[in-house]
């Protein structure tokens, strides 16, 4: 698959997104100003009612905002809650009016594409993410086991249940988006590593040292992946996964000017 550009209109100019592709996720540029309003969540994790229900308050607060404004997604759309399916289709469909959206890899994410392109893994798979996903496109993965299925029939089924548009998505995404002095990534950045050194299993999968140490570089850095009741404040960096599909809330953060704040 060849890389995929989209558009997004700030203030004066229109930027060419490249949002890479399978072979190599890409890693976008703003400048500060570019958009009036940002809005970041991270970690839906199959959980599609409040992701409506997210955009809808996004919507509600960004009426009274003049000029463009981006939705922003850090990652892990798939496993754990019931609508794994559901999220992809509406994160595959354009933004609301007046919005551009753009979504990350998460590390979920990348693990489903290698389920899809490379079902010998399934075991190792169902381990590190459970049912709820292939159960979303309809798979009932436990009945095919219990009844010795081999691969190759568990393959074909995978391939037939899942739309090959829902994982060329997921196969499209960037990783990691610079805006200024802010970073926005699914799991976090090496501490001290120059931002074009850091490894793509890094930024999806990250905890320690970043966590206690931060960046360790002259940035903010947003992130997900690790979750917490409420979001998490650490050395330069915020952690906004409230883990929605145990807790029911899905949290936005807004970016607006210099202003940082929680929706």
């Amino acid at each position: 698959m060849g890389y995929m550009f989209n558009y997004l209109v700030p203030w004066r100019q229109q930027i060419p997104i490249l949002t890479g592709s399978h072979k190599k996720r890409a890693r976008l540029t703003f400048a500060e100003g570019d958009f009036a309003a940002v809005y970041a969540m991270s970690d839906v994790h199959g959980c599609y009612n409040e992701l409506v229900e997210a955009h809808r308050r996004i919507e509600a607060d960004a009426e009274r905002i003049p000029g463009p404004k981006l939705i922003l997604l850090l990652g892990d759309y798939v496993d754990r809650g019931p609508d794994s399916s559901a999220v992809l289709e509406f994160l595959s469909k354009p933004p609301p009016p007046e919005f551009q959206r753009l979504a990350l890899c998460g590390n979920h994410d990348a693990e489903l594409v290698k389920l899809y392109r490379k079902p010998t893994r399934l075991l190792e798979w169902l381990g590190f993410a459970g049912t709820e996903t292939l159960n979303s496109y309809g798979i009932d993965i436990e009945h095919l086991l219990q009844s010795a299925a081999g691969n190759e029939m568990i393959a074909r089924v995978i391939h037939n249940m899942i739309p090959e548009r829902h994982i060329q998505f997921l196969e499209s995404l960037p990783i990691l988006l610079q805006m200024g002095r802010v970073v926005f990534v699914h799991a976090g950045i090496r501490p001290g590593i120059d931002l074009k050194r850091q490894k793509d299993s890094d930024l999806m999968w990250i905890r320690q040292p970043f966590l206690d140490d931060g960046p360790q570089l002259p940035f903010l850095v947003i992130h997900g992946h690790t979750p917490a009741r409420i979001p998490t404040f650490g050395p330069q960096r915020i952690g906004i996964d409230t883990a929605v599909s145990a807790t029911g809330r899905l949290t936005v953060l807004t970016i607006k000017g210099t202003r940082v704040g929680l929706l």
